[in-house]
């Protein structure tokens, strides 16, 4: 390789693109900085002036001399008034030191932290769901939403100006909002300074882990069950088992030492949608040691009951307040609100917003104000009470297009209440196949066996209803039929 004295024509090896989009000056610079970097223009050279290069390239002074300034400012060369650029001294040491390459392998396994590379053991979020298709289940509909109304009450909470009030990362008036509706609506027992708002219900599981679990402490969850929270806890360290469900959900593991933890969904199991009595709930209660365990109680979709009115909270029938209460606007609302938030029991109240504002998980303040007033006015009660009627009717005509087109396939399991169903293959086979031809065909569905924490035991498809309309309902029960039998379904 040829090296670069004191006595160097640049123009000759520098080659500029009057159209490129990165513009003459970085053109410049980039090269410039390449053939000091590769030893081609040696340490202590001396450049042109920024007049003669400039007339060399045909280019204005200004170009060459914000070059030149660029380079200085990053080590390459010494300016000094009226003469010419130099090379720093020790640019080939500098360069010499430099790591050598990775190797390949090296390259593709990063040192990670145990916390991250725990993440891995859990396969959540799906990888296949980029797509919003029917019927993938857990969406709201967010066409049915009032974005009208919404968008006004953005407005007004964005021209608040309350300077005053910009540290107070939980709004008081969504809190006091929350705590009544909550207690009106979900038998949930708190004061309104025990109300975290968060970005979204998993931050709350994230928020719940990084507080209450080390490394080693057992933590119980439903089996099959929501991913998230086992990939949150067990990122923590935390060694979580799977607990088995019966007909009324979360079974109590008898005999078995009471765990730092047991997270559950009593009013409407993830993802079965079977609820769980107070007999039930009582068990589970004596099975976490005052003092001791905690209990997460996610009611992740509990605005939506159809057959008679929700069960109050498992919170509510706590007197020894060890249950934390994990909830989101996402399902009653639209999954972009972002906004969770997390009833905490008085003893932990501090301690968590601490934790909060320390691991970041804050929600927009314009937002919180906003939603305050969208309930204040009334508009959220009515906006549930309006997907109530249409999410049953749309779970009802899933259910009547399955029983008519795929009856002698697949048997549904008719939820109370939720956004999704459960059909199983009657002939007992297994769900991952199926899947994977629907998903290919168009329809997004979900492996029931991929939610299951340990060997699955169950199998099934988990099919969304709440986001769609009937008429894409049935278009997607029509590519099922022939999917999963080979036959053209009717158009009813």
């Amino acid at each position: 390789m040829k090296i670069i004295g004191a006595r160097l024509i640049l123009a000759e090896l520098v080659t500029l693109q009057r159209s490129d989009d990165a513009g003459l000056v970085a053109q410049l610079t980039h090269q410039l900085r390449a053939l000091i970097s590769s030893g081609r223009v040696r340490s202590g050279a001396a450049l042109p002036s920024s007049r003669q290069l400039a007339a060399e390239l045909d280019v204005s002074r200004n170009t060459v001399t914000h070059a030149y300034e660029q380079l200085a400012a990053e080590g390459y060369l010494h300016v000094a008034a009226r003469r010419r650029p130099v090379v720093t001294s020790d640019i080939e040491d500098r360069f010499a030191k430099a790591a050598p390459e990775p190797k390949r392998d090296a390259a593709r396994k990063p040192l990670l932290s145990p916390w991250a590379s725990r993440l891995k053991d859990v396969e959540w979020p799906l990888s296949y769901q980029a797509a919003f298709r029917p019927l993938r289940p857990g969406l709201a509909d967010a066409r049915e939403f009032p974005h009208e109304i919404w968008a006004r009450c953005l407005r007004r909470s964005a021209l608040r100006r309350r300077f005053n009030e910009q540290t107070v990362i939980n709004r008081p008036s969504l809190r006091e909002a929350l705590r009544d509706y909550l207690e009106v609506n979900r038998g949930v027992r708190a004061e309104a300074d025990q109300i975290l708002i968060l970005p979204t219900a998993q931050a709350a599981l994230t928020l719940i882990a990084a507080t209450a679990i080390v490394p080693g402490d057992m933590v119980w969850t439903e089996d099959p069950g929501y991913p998230g929270a086992a990939a949150a806890f067990r990122a923590t360290g935390a060694e979580v088992v799977g607990i088995r469900l019966d007909e009324w959900g979360m079974t109590r593991r008898r005999g078995a030492r009471a765990p730092k933890l047991i997270f559950t969904t009593p009013s409407h199991q993830h993802p079965t949608g079977r609820v769980m009595p107070v007999a039930r709930r009582t068990e589970l209660l004596a099975a976490a040691a005052p003092g001791k365990s905690w209990i997460v109680e996610d009611d992740y979709d509990g605005e939506f009951h159809y057959d008679s009115r929700p069960m109050p909270a498992l919170q509510g029938l706590d007197r020894e307040r060890r249950v934390l209460y994990v909830g989101t606007f996402a399902k009653a609302m639209t999954a972009d609100i972002r906004i969770g938030y997390l009833v905490v029991p008085p003893a932990l109240a501090t301690t968590m917003e601490i934790a909060q504002r320390h691991l970041g998980l804050i929600a927009s303040v314009q937002v919180q104000e906003a939603l305050s007033d969208f309930m204040a006015d009334g508009h959220f009660l009515a906006h549930v009470r309006r997907m109530r009627r249409i999410y049953r009717s749309r779970r009802d005509h899933l259910a009547a297009a399955l029983a008519r087109q795929l009856g002698d396939v697949l048997a549904a399991e008719v939820p109370p209440g939720g956004m999704q169903l459960i059909a199983r293959f009657k002939d007992g086979a297994t769900d991952g196949e199926a899947v994977t031809r629907l998903v290919a065909a168009g329809v997004e569905v979900r492996a029931l066996s991929s939610l299951a924490l340990e060997r699955p035991r169950d199998f099934g498809l988990l099919l969304g209803f709440a986001a769609w309309r009937e008429n894409e309902i049935g278009a997607a029960v029509r590519i099922m039929t022939n999917c999963l039998t080979g036959k053209r379904a009717a158009r009813v």
